[in-house]
């Protein structure tokens, strides 16, 4: 019996297409409404934001789409990933799972992020655009933005959530480096921004507000386009290269999940391991179960409702069909700054509508908790989002332990925690709160969700 730690694919095996699970879908998803006829959208409705490519992808019920040449050079660079199979961590836990990790936090800027933001510059490069407009939560996104539009000669502008601007500077920092402008949001720029200041003077901001600020920036200049780092299709379908990668290194090591997990925010590192399983559930009856593991404070998928509703704060975005908190919810200001987001990506949400996944929601500190464990076995200290992942492979490992099963466990680890420590130190130092969020909050953004969620 093999003894292997880790699994590598060579650089000529990585995938040459891009999975699509609208393809195997027993129903198709809900249309996106346009916000003031309350119809589906064009592409012409969303040229403002976006390229054509990335508009065609966005819409396509293709099963494959072919990754650009250009974007799979770039790609090289830390693409494949590797699969580790994590026996120290077992052993720690002294439990008969099998558990496995995709690794992204090697990739230039330490998560999975790069894989949608090289091929959206890509594709705004051709399409001649000059400057794009982002929100980040914790970095991850920002920095990755801020990497590819560098390496396709894009000016770049992120605003990221205030509470984030001041929790990880050195994330501030990367974005700098790769070229980039990084601003503190909501912020005195924009209206959207201006109007949450008036209102909230210390708003510690949240993505939805982001967003806005991103969007109405992106909509003032014809040489600007807009990025967005999770949610929407195309950006669900550039990642799905992770389980793509993930099912021939699993092939390699002689074994198949049974579980399947993955941080959930926006969706898509969760999206981007589990769809090419969950398809592969959809076409060949299989019953591998796929676990998405959400914020407490910000519980989208356990809390949320499943309903029509904007993007974004400021109601700039079209209306999609997503499970929602609401888009004036704001999070407690958990370390976790890329699950901090009150929609769940409306392809993800559709597929938890239909049954084809689970749901668990954790709090803040038994999550480093986990994490810590988790460093402490296997020697990578994980990002705030993804210690929900590994919480949630721990719970997994030991119900095997408690019953005696050997299932196999397959996780995201979705980006390090090496720009994270200062949330690591407050761990530590027993600065780290459970703080729930606010139900009385919660009921007046579900109250105020457009007409169209009744319908």
């Amino acid at each position: 019996m093999s003894d292997s730690i880790k699994y590598l694919l060579s650089e000529d095996r990585m995938p040459k297409a891009w999975y699509n699970l609208v393809a195997d879908l027993p129903v198709p998803p809900p249309a996106v409404l346009h916000p003031g006829t309350g119809q589906p959208v064009g592409p012409d409705d969303l040229a403002p934001l976006f390229p054509m490519a990335l508009i065609a992808q966005e819409v396509t019920a293709e099963r494959e789409v072919e990754i650009p040449e250009p974007v799979r050079d770039v790609y090289r660079q830390w693409r494949p990933s590797p699969l580790f199979r994590a026996r120290k961590l077992e052993k720690a836990l002294d439990t008969p799972a099998k558990i496995y990790y995709k690794y992204e936090g090697v990739s230039p800027t330490g998560s999975h992020k790069p894989n949608t933001a090289v091929p959206q510059a890509f594709y705004n490069k051709q399409e001649g655009t000059k400057r794009l407009t982002t929100e980040t939560g914790a970095g991850q996104w920002g920095s990755s933005i801020a990497y590819a539009g560098q390496y396709f000669g894009l000016e770049v502008d992120v605003y990221m959530v205030k509470v984030s601007f001041q929790q990880k500077p050195y994330r501030r920092a990367l974005m700098q480096t790769f070229g980039a402008r990084c601003v503190a949001s909501p912020s005195v720029e924009t209206n959207s921004g201006r109007a949450v200041l008036a209102e909230y003077p210390d708003s510690t901001g949240s993505l939805g507000i982001a967003i806005s600020e991103a969007v109405e920036m992106a909509a003032q200049r014809d040489d600007t386009k807009y990025a967005l780092g999770s949610v929407l299709n195309h950006v669900l379908l550039h990642q799905s290269i992770i389980g793509l990668e993930a099912m021939e290194q699993m092939d390699m090591a002689g074994d198949d999940p049974d579980i399947v997990i993955g941080c959930a925010g926006g969706g898509s590192n969760l999206a981007g391991l589990a769809f090419p399983y969950i398809g592969r559930n959809l076409r060949e009856g299989k019953k591998t179960r796929i676990i998405a593991a959400e914020p407490a404070s910000c519980p989208t998928l356990t809390r949320g409702k499943f309903a029509y509703d904007f993007g974004d704060t400021a109601s700039l975005t079209p209306l999609v069909k997503m499970y929602t908190l609401g888009s004036n919810f704001i999070p407690s200001p958990i370390h976790a700054g890329g699950l901090r987001y009150h929609g769940m990506a409306p392809l993800l949400s559709h597929a938890y509508s239909l049954g084809l996944m689970e749901a668990r929601a954790y709090a803040q500190t038994e999550c480093f908790i986990a994490g810590v464990t988790f460093a402490k076995a296997e020697g990578i200290v994980p990002a705030p989002e993804s210690t929900h992942a590994v919480k949630a492979a721990i719970d997994e490992a030991l119900k095997c332990k408690e019953s005696g099963e050997s299932k196999t466990i397959l996780f995201n680890l979705s980006g390090h925690g090496y720009f994270d420590m200062q949330a690591y130190t407050d761990f530590f130092d027993g600065k780290l709160t459970d703080e729930p969020y606010d139900e009385a909050m919660l009921a007046k953004s579900l109250g105020g969700l457009p007409d169209i969620a009744a319908e």
